[in-house]
């Protein structure tokens, strides 16, 4: 896509390099921030410098024996930047499936420069852990979002950005429904995300609230989330199109369907030829997205499961797909049997 080449510059003169497998921000004015980052993590006054980097196999190779501080020092060395100025963000999606969206208002401008995938990665706030750490443990970020805000932030403005852009890329996970590899929930990022915030400190204006009640708020929320979309779409091809499939929903509440093919008493490649394509009919996504939506509210104790269990036969009855009504009965009776 590009080679060691100049792809973005912001009006405040950040210039975004892509090269090879790094996406290196050179900033412009003197630049705030916070950072996950283990190099020059946590708020920082003096960035000059930000990166995420794609990591080969010979990187991961390298990282199983060295420290991830070390090794994202050793990165600033080959792309000849000083590291005690530097911030960088590391992961397995491809630089050259970055998303950049920048979103203005007045004089306030905000740009989202995001990475993403999440097919094996996308979990839920409080889902069972897939790991512990003991002594300092490695593992790469999956969505990482750097964000850049020509105004002037303090520190607790940047941690209030931070929630801001959180729960922003949460609302682009739901808007795609992403399915938690975790749990039968919807996912709230992956487990491995990472994010960088920067604010100008040169700038005279100083904004106090980016909340999401506040303009700058919106801003952030509007650049992640189309960000994240558009990122996901490249790297994982998930997208709304994707998404809006029956099978593509039932996969969400896991269960063997091999039990559910070994019952069946007709032609099975027929069978599955035919579901595979009243799968996309959107009657059939909309008949089936309501009877998950009973089984989640079933799951959280929110509806009674006789009632939901009535409920859901009674929307079924609406579909005209006999491989949809067989395998949608299946999924009820496994669920939220009376």
């Amino acid at each position: 896509m590009y080679t060691n080449k100049l792809i973005f510059k912001t009006s405040s003169d950040d210039e975004v390099y892509y090269l090879n497998d790094t996406v290196l921000i050179n900033f412009g004015p003197k630049r705030n921030g916070l950072s996950t980052s283990q190099l020059n993590g946590g708020t920082n006054d003096e960035y000059r410098y930000a990166f995420n980097q794609h990591l080969s196999q010979d990187k991961i190779d390298y990282l199983e024996n060295h420290d991830i501080c070390e090794y994202l020092i050793n990165q600033c060395d080959d792309l000849k930047i000083d590291s005690k100025y530097s911030t960088g963000l590391i992961t397995l999606a491809n630089m050259e499936n970055i998303s950049i969206v920048t979103k203005k208002f007045k004089s306030i401008e905000v740009t989202a420069l995001t990475t993403a995938g999440v097919r094996t990665n996308a979990t839920c706030a409080g889902d069972p852990a897939s790991y512990w750490e003991e002594d300092g443990e490695f593992h790469f970020g999956t969505i990482n979002i750097i964000l850049l805000i020509n105004a002037c932030l303090d520190e607790s403005t940047l941690m209030d950005a931070f929630m801001t852009l959180t729960e922003a890329k949460t609302v682009a996970l739901n808007n795609l429904r992403i399915p938690s590899r975790y749990s039968n929930s919807f996912a709230t990022g992956t487990g491995t995300d990472g994010a960088a915030i920067f604010s100008n400190i040169d700038s005279q204006n100083k904004l106090t609230n980016a909340g999401k009640h506040s303009k700058l708020g919106e801003l952030i929320g509007q650049a992640v989330i189309e960000s994240v979309t558009k990122a996901i779409g490249k790297q994982v091809w998930i997208t709304k199109k994707s998404q809006s499939n029956a099978l593509v929903r039932l996969n969400r509440y896991e269960l063997d369907i091999n039990k559910f093919y070994d019952g069946l008493d007709c032609d099975k490649f027929e069978f599955i030829k035919q579901l595979r394509i009243d799968a996309r009919n959107q009657e059939n996504v909309a008949i089936t997205t309501s009877i998950l939506t009973l089984i989640d509210e079933v799951n959280l104790n929110l509806i009674n499961k006789k009632q939901a269990h009535d409920l859901a036969y009674s929307i079924l009855e609406n579909c005209n797909s006999c491989p949809m009504k067989t395998i949608l009965k299946y999924w009820i009776n496994y669920f939220i049997q009376d």
